[in-house]
């Protein structure tokens, strides 16, 4: 997408909302393979919105650090997806893990918010406690985990996916964590969790798509997250002006008893889960994956 035509939406956005009360987040694919995102971060903060990126780390190093944080980057998330094996494996780069590592040692120290996401899965779930003291030493003070939803390409890849004893152990070593305080563990945003609510996260479960997050993807599509499936994209911007479809359509996003059927019907938690996360639906309506269950 030509910058021009994004910087025009945060024009529009600009027109009926407080920019210093958004942020907006660049992500990909990788956002740093972009030319010109040093710019258009500059032009998101010079327009007073908070400017956040997700990267895979290959192409930060000092000097791009320096200019991200020169046109107001303000927090960014790396990914670390386990040691380097396991990480240049589900990344397909053997050089990803040096990549990610560098990063990560560019931010130690600078003026910004930042943390390390992992993607748990079968291949990395049996060294975690090890990976966590890596993390520390490397003087990492955030960290996120995430697990792999069976959607996309995942589906083919069951070394992606925990098992449900493995997902508890998973909950149970967060947990752990979080009790000992020497870094700061969450777990992402997917899905109810029953029991584990409140101890494996900084506030209980809600899906924000939607309601208080809006993406647009690179050709215009304009959805709740980035993780929903295009069967759920509410208009595109050549053909609408953002702010119309963020003020008079995302219903299916703001009204969800449409997902009260299949196994919600009879949930007695579906007044604390409303459905779950919308990622999680396939094109139907069908949950794919429930994690409370």
């Amino acid at each position: 997408m030509p910058l021009e035509d994004f910087l025009a939406v945060l024009d529009d956005v600009r027109t009926v909302m407080d920019p210093g009360k958004i942020t907006v987040q660049t992500v990909g694919g990788e956002p740093l393979v972009r030319k010109d995102l040093v710019e258009c971060g500059r032009a998101i903060r010079e327009r007073g919105f908070h400017w956040a990126m997700v990267s895979n780390g290959l192409l930060l190093d000092e000097k791009m650090c320096a200019r991200l944080l020169d046109a107001g980057l303000e927090s960014i998330a790396i990914s670390m997806d386990g040691f380097a094996e396991d990480h240049n494996w589900i990344r397909d780069s053997k050089f990803s893990f040096a990549g990610a590592e560098r990063a990560v040692k560019c931010l130690v120290g600078k003026k910004l918010t930042w943390d390390v996401i992992t993607c748990v899965n079968k291949r990395n779930i049996g060294y975690l406690e090890d990976f966590k003291r890596y993390l520390i030493d490397l003087g990492v003070r955030k960290w996120r985990i995430f697990t792999i939803v069976p959607m996309g390409r995942a589906v083919n890849y069951p070394e992606l996916q925990l098992s449900d004893e493995q997902f508890r152990e998973l909950m149970d070593f967060i947990v752990k964590v979080r009790k000992e305080n020497a870094i700061r563990l969450s777990y992402s945003c997917e899905g109810f969790l029953g029991e584990y609510e409140w101890q494996v996260r900084n506030a209980p479960f809600f899906c924000h798509a939607g309601v208080g997050v809006a993406s647009i993807l690179a050709d215009g599509s304009i959805s709740g997250c980035l993780s929903i499936r295009s069967q759920y994209h509410q208009g595109n911007i050549y053909k609408e002006r953002f702010t119309d479809v963020w003020e008079n359509k995302f219903q299916q996003y703001r009204e969800r008893e449409w997902m009260h059927t299949g196994p919600c019907t009879d949930c007695n938690m579906w007044d604390f889960c409303l459905g779950n996360g919308m990622h999680l639906r396939e094109d139907d309506g069908k949950m794919m994956l429930c994690r409370y269950k």
